[in-house]
């Protein structure tokens, strides 16, 4: 099956026409190298049903349960239902005013855990009417970007990441907005960890930055002052246009993406309107940082929702 394509406005490739149904093991290779090139791929408009979620989601790796087991399908257990459909499962906070159910700031997924998974598909099945957008940080090209000085001051740096609940405690790139709303959704337990700023990508050998804001607490080892400002530095040459690309889902939509590689973040819907999300998740294949000693985390803070929206 020939593969055809379209450059997404920034970073991405959108694949256009793929009949799921008919992928074979010469098109499941070249749709493989076609996603570590650009790291985010859009299929636009190919189903909702779980069976075509998972064929397009295996012909990228192993897939594997995520953390979270409320949320898991019990149907088909590879799968989870991200939605507030018949109840909230997550924080509700307030931005201007009006209460707003899955905003996540930008992050990767586990990046408090030494074997994050590789990546993840979204299947839009049914999509917000108001809000409820998802977006993409390309951290190569962020990285690529950086003048050579920044690039050698970062060189061989750490950074620890907790996993945080509460918006208030985010450190560095903060959307703002106040907790007006609670779910009973059970998190994991995870210990701090120190993860390399910059970092080789396993599959591609590429540099890539570790700098979700999310979840990011200080430079291991620096100064808190001059931790901070170095963080912030970073942040604002990262956190660009151009280096972002902002999806307006469609029914039917699907977009995988290189969770190594790719921060994502999640802008969030009001509480009365209903979104349905089914998501897949790429088992990771690579350690990612150490674990941080158990009374480095006497400030930890409670867990935040992992699944990524």
């Amino acid at each position: 099956m020939a593969i055809r394509t379209n450059a997404l406005p920034t970073i991405g490739r959108e694949v256009l026409d793929l009949d799921v149904a008919a992928i074979d093991e010469a098109t499941a290779r070249d749709l493989m190298g076609l996603w570590r090139e650009a790291g985010v791929l859009l299929f636009r408009g190919v189903g909702t049903s779980p069976e075509t979620l998972l064929k397009l989601s295996r012909c990228f790796g192993e897939l594997e349960p995520h953390p979270i087991e409320s949320i898991r399908m019990q149907e088909y257990p590879e799968l989870i239902c991200l939605t507030n459909k018949g109840g909230l499962r997550g924080p509700v906070y307030a931005f201007d005013g009006v209460p707003t159910y899955g905003r996540i700031p930008w992050h990767t997924d586990l990046a408090f855990s030494e074997m994050p998974n590789a990546g993840a598909l979204l299947n839009m099945v049914e999509k917000a009417s108001v809000g409820g957008q998802t977006a993409w940080l390309d951290t190569e090209r962020a990285y690529e970007a950086l003048d050579s000085g920044l690039k050698q001051r970062i060189e061989g740096l750490e950074v620890r990441f907790e996993f945080c609940t509460d918006l208030s405690k985010m450190k560095y790139h903060n959307p703002g907005g106040v907790r007006v709303g609670a779910s009973a959704t059970g998190f994991p337990d995870y210990p701090p960890l120190a993860r390399p700023l910059v970092w080789k990508h396993p599959a591609t050998g590429r540099s890539i930055l570790n700098l979700g804001p999310l979840n990011l607490q200080k430079i291991v080892g620096m100064e808190e002052a001059e931790s901070d400002a170095l963080i912030r530095t970073l942040i604002d040459a990262v956190i660009q246009p151009q280096f972002i690309y902002e999806h307006a889902w469609q029914q039917g939509d699907i977009i995988l993406w290189d969770n190594y590689r790719m921060m994502h973040s999640a802008m969030g819907h009001p509480v009365d309107v209903i979104r349905v999300v089914h998501r897949t998740t790429l088992r990771g294949v690579a350690k990612v940082g150490r674990t941080l000693p158990s009374e480095m985390a006497a400030d930890m803070a409670q867990p935040f929702a992992a699944a990524s929206m």
